[in-house]
């Protein structure tokens, strides 16, 4: 299975780009090396190298994270930092009469570091109210909601239903498949057990069919928390982190990702909404499949599964009946239609 997502590096591109960066790194440790003989200082050479080793690592480090973050997201957290420099230099010139120390390189450097940490900080949990200013600087970014992505969960694709909802154009924008979702199903489609291996292996076919379906575009993302253990947490966290929907049909995630401020789409409450109503005094013909709970009930099903009591309908298990609808229960597996069978009423019609 390969990444799809435009402009993703080819593996001849990712060798050139680990090249560079390994030759970028090297270079600066030389360059640590030179400042420190530049510098005369009693410290042996190869600690300045190292240092600049160390350097170059950061600067790389930084560089694959800076691509992670959305860049409205970067854009509003240096803002912030902008703000905290330039607020320490009033700050500090306030202060200067009653703290002297404030005036020195050391002590401005200090205050400018700290109120610049605060403001990203501070434009960071701000960035909802930013949002009109980023929105007229980076138009481009402001997609609409259906071009967002929709991270989908081991559960909702091992289900299958989603294939079907996808080829139906009921969601569009692009499905994202995180790499630690896919582990998961490789992990479940490995295991002894038959029944996790056949579930499993279903969920890599849905997979398949998603990457083929000309109805949406379908990325497996690199972004990944390792630091994070359990796999709902991280599912949020790469929700956050790209702007998109989680789509589930897990009812703890669905909670737990509402807590967190992160849209979720259940397949089960999609399908909940599409079964048909039926209304009171409506006559359905449904076949008796077994009893019911209650004494003399039969019990049918229609054709989206959703459960039929009929009173007195014991002594038809088995064959079909006309009922009348009495009323309507929701509950939270489903919706439950208890009838009364037709000849059993006044008058009874067919």
């Amino acid at each position: 299975m390969t990444d799809t997502r435009p402009g993703a590096p080819r593996q001849g591109a990712g060798i050139t780009i680990l090249i560079a960066r390994a030759v970028f790194v090297a270079l600066v440790g030389y360059g640590g090396y030179l400042l420190g003989d530049s510098l005369e200082l009693p410290v042996p050479w190869f600690v300045w190298g190292l240092g600049g080793l160390l350097a170059g690592v950061g600067v790389v480090a930084l560089e694959q994270a800076a691509g992670r973050v959305p860049l409205p997201r970067f854009f509003v957290g240096a803002l912030g930092a902008v703000a905290g420099v330039l607020l320490a230099q009033l700050v500090a010139s306030a202060l200067l009469v009653f703290l002297p120390a404030i005036g020195s390189s050391a002590g401005r450097g200090f205050l400018a570091l700290l109120l610049a940490y605060l403001g990203v900080v501070f434009a960071l949990r701000r960035e909802e109210e930013l949002g009109g200013l980023t929105r007229k600087v980076f138009p481009s970014a402001a997609a609409p909601r259906e071009q967002s992505y929709k991270v989908l969960d081991t559960s909702v694709i091992i289900d299958g239903r989603i294939a079907e909802v996808c080829e139906a154009g009921f969601l569009e924008g692009t499905i994202l498949i995180p790499p630690y979702v896919l582990r998961e199903l490789q992990q479940i489609a490995d295991s002894a057990d038959p029944l996790k291996r056949n579930r499993g292996r279903r969920g890599l076919d849905v997979l398949q069919r998603l990457q083929r379906s000309t109805r949406v575009r379908t990325e497996l993302h690199e972004l990944d928390f390792p630091h994070i253990r359990e796999v709902d947490r991280r599912l949020i966290e790469t929700a956050r982190a790209v702007g998109g929907t989680i789509v589930t049909n897990d009812y703890n995630l669905n909670k737990v990702a509402e807590l967190h401020g992160v849209r979720v789409l259940n397949v089960n409450e999609l399908a909940n909404a599409l079964r048909p109503i039926a209304l009171p005094g409506e006559v359905l013909h449904v076949q008796v499949l077994r009893e019911g709970k209650e004494a003399g009930q039969g019990v049918a099903y229609l054709d989206d599964g959703t459960m039929v009591v009929i009173d007195q309908g014991k002594k038809y298990v088995g064959h079909g009946v006309a009922v009348t609808v009495t009323s309507v229960l929701q509950t939270a597996a489903g919706r439950m239609i208890f009838t009364r069978l037709v000849d059993e009423e006044p008058g009874g019609r067919r």
